[in-house]
């Protein structure tokens, strides 16, 4: 082979060799990360609607140092900030995902309060369908059984919520009972919306087979002789209804 081939096939190859590294180079360059640019909230409920936004949310991520917003959404963990909105105490589950639109979709299952306490001991708190005791909310998105009285949180998160729970899914319960007031004995007394009376319960259990002569009560005897006539109706004890006259 001449020598004019040799440094000719010499060149080629050294352009092969370049083209390839520079192939290899462009081809492998990291490509630019998308900035984060927006926050979108999406509530499964409207229990807080007027609590969860995008600038809320926003906020408690701030205070962690956890705000996405002008970031490499490629360096944004997800995981890292739903393990962080868990922990508010009105959220029950939260879902954190990318979209391809350079946004963070923060997808929120919001608690279920089922009573509104406000006890002897200075305190106010809601009490949730599972027996959490969740910070109290002012929302005009809810209508709650208010609680007074020797409410502990002890009290009610064992045995009071299931009480809670029940009201809110009977139809004709949930639009009567006002007020639920607990004694010093941990017993209950019910402050009915219609008639001017208690409703004493004594001990909680048995309470649905005690509401239930009430109801039953309430349709034989007040639907005739008027929901004023007694001050106080008694069902603490099993089949029997004991009544005060006004």
């Amino acid at each position: 082979m001449s020598i004019k081939m040799r440094i000719l096939l010499s060149a080629v190859m050294l352009l092969i060799i370049a083209y390839l590294c520079t192939a290899f180079t462009i081809f492998n360059k990291k490509p630019v990360g998308k900035l984060c640019t927006d926050i979108e909230v999406v509530t499964k409920d409207t229990t807080f609607s007027d609590i969860f936004t995008a600038r809320s949310v926003i906020d408690i991520l701030k205070q962690k140092k956890l705000n996405p917003i002008g970031r490499d959404i490629d360096s944004v963990s997800t995981l890292l900030l739903e393990r962080e909105l868990s922990q508010n105490a009105l959220i029950d589950k939260v879902e954190c995902y990318k979209t391809p639109s350079g946004r963070i979709r923060v997808v929120i299952n919001q608690k279920t309060p089922v009573l509104r306490v406000f006890n002897n001991y200075g305190e106010s708190f809601l009490v949730d369908d599972k027996g959490s005791i969740m910070p109290h909310v002012s929302s005009n998105a809810f209508h709650l059984p208010v609680v007074t009285g020797h409410a502990t949180k002890s009290f009610c998160s064992r045995k009071l919520y299931e009480f809670g729970v029940f009201l809110q899914k009977d139809k004709f319960w949930s639009a009567q009972v006002e007020q639920i007031n607990i004694l010093a004995d941990n017993t209950i007394e019910i402050v009915p919306r219609v008639g001017n009376h208690i409703i004493y319960l004594g001990q909680l259990d048995g309470y649905e087979r005690k509401l239930s002569r009430v109801q039953k009560f309430y349709d034989k005897a007040l639907n005739k002789i008027g929901w004023n006539k007694y001050s106080r109706i008694n069902v603490e004890l099993s089949n029997q209804i004991i009544c005060t006259k006004r």
